[in-house]
């Protein structure tokens, strides 16, 4: 005789990915398994749904019985009414999980809305754990159990402050990230690494500066239900694999917020809304329009059709290096003028200037998106001033000897902060020389 009895696994799985029910689908192929019947002895929990009627025929096609005791024995493969009440286990099986699942919800809804209770979990970055007695409910209690709350982290509290604030005062994610880690401020993962085995925590990613700008339990309120968990087919093509369960997350309208403070804040409620605004102002899909790199090209080609009264869109069926009807000349003229400076820009099209060339940025080095230079353009001339750039990070390093971010370098030559990272990271990978 033996045992198969599957402990901490959902009721929903199908036996095949139950590792215990496994093994007993696989001891049933055995001719010398040594038994000859399986005693199922709670069906409402052995099968949910329509595993049963999945199930019962590979028992009866390896000769294997199947004992239930509320059908009296042995299940009988041609008794529609033994059918019938294994259904209407499987049936009873759903529902009760169904049941289970709307009262722990609701139980965790009113203990975040009224009490404002810590549910579990690893505490938010600038957070810490403290006792705060025993649990009140007396099962659980009984078993040991406490109740926690979270209270400031003295150390990292500041740098939770420190990144609401600057990235208020203009600075960018990814700027924000390259300080930290320069600074050697411990990202999250860093911090507590007994929580974040699976991550490395060498340093700050825009992924953990924008989690923390987005997390609403800094203003002190305590919040649940940002996320879901969503059942999706494993395989369409067999249904009976399954479901797999994935987080969603929530619409921020169906959010439970505390009545009240729940734990110390670290911002006010104002600059978690301001930082919400400007994220979702951030980008071509909150403006609706394409952000496209320009060049010296569309520029004069945009200047020429401001000053010569032609319509944007006339002007590019024309190309970008056609004159202004005023300037046009021979053949054998040079298509136009271009300054050094202008031989490469980062800025985006007015929207009422050029059509929208493209639906993503790309990245330009020389003047074109497949690296070589414009017709008529010097193809040195925003290499030299990336190269100069470069040069006077190299002179101007920090007192541990960092670089200079890409956001000071671009503030220093007047680009984008894109622009900045761009020469920091070519200048970094050797483009610009060896000295690093």
């Amino acid at each position: 005789m033996a045992e198969f009895f599957d402990i901490g696994q959902s009721r929903s799985l199908p036996w095949k990915r139950r590792p215990q029910a496994a093994l007993l689908l696989e001891a049933r192929k055995d001719p010398g398994r040594g038994f000859g019947a399986v005693v199922i002895s709670e069906p409402h929990r052995a099968f949910y749904g329509n595993q049963f009627s999945l199930t019962f025929p590979l028992f009866e096609h390896y000769g294997v019985q199947l004992w239930v005791p509320e059908v009296g024995g042995a299940v009988d493969p041609a008794s529609e009414a033994h059918d019938l009440v294994m259904s209407v286990f499987g049936g009873m099986s759903k529902g009760e999980r169904n049941r289970i699942k709307i009262r722990v919800r609701s139980a965790m809804q009113a203990q975040t809305k009224v009490e404002g209770r810590y549910l579990g979990g690893r505490p938010p970055y600038g957070y810490r754990l403290v006792d705060a007695g025993p649990q009140p409910n007396p099962a659980k209690a009984a078993d040991g159990k406490r109740l926690h709350v979270l209270e400031l982290d003295p150390v990292i509290a500041p740098v939770v402050a420190r990144i609401f604030r600057d990235y208020l005062n203009g600075i960018g994610i990814w700027a924000l990230a390259e300080r930290l880690t320069a600074e050697g401020i411990p990202c999250p993962s860093a911090h507590d690494p007994g929580r974040n085995r699976h991550r490395s925590g060498i340093a700050w990613s825009k992924g953990a500066i924008r989690a923390i700008l987005l997390k609403p339990r800094y203003t002190g309120y305590q919040v649940w239900n940002k996320q879901r968990k969503a059942e999706t087919l494993l395989d369409v093509e067999d249904v009976a694999l399954g479901y797999e369960t994935r987080l969603r997350w929530n619409d921020t309208s169906t959010w439970v917020w505390s009545d009240r403070i729940a734990h110390p804040p670290i911002i006010d409620e104002d600059t978690f809304e301001q930082v919400g605004r400007r994220l979702a102002s951030r980008g071509p899909a909150s403006t609706r329009r394409t952000m496209v790199r320009t060049t010296a090209a569309t520029r004069q080609a945009q200047r020429w059709a401001q000053a010569d009264g032609v319509p944007s869109q006339a002007r590019r069926r024309a190309g970008p290096h056609a004159a202004p009807r005023s300037q046009r000349g021979s053949r054998s003229e040079a298509p136009y003028p271009v300054a050094p400076h202008e031989r490469q820009t980062e800025e985006p099209l007015p929207e009422a200037s050029l059509p929208l060339l493209s639906h993503r940025v790309v990245p330009v080095v020389s003047g074109r998106a497949d690296g070589r230079p414009l017709a008529g353009a010097a193809p040195n001339g925003s290499r030299a001033l990336q190269r100069r750039a470069w040069q006077w990070a190299l002179a101007n390093r920090g007192p541990g000897g960092s670089l200079p971010t890409g956001t000071e370098l671009a503030r220093k030559f007047r680009r984008s902060e894109r622009w900045g990272r761009l020469v920091k990271n070519n200048g970094l990978a050797g483009q610009f020389g060896t000295g690093t």
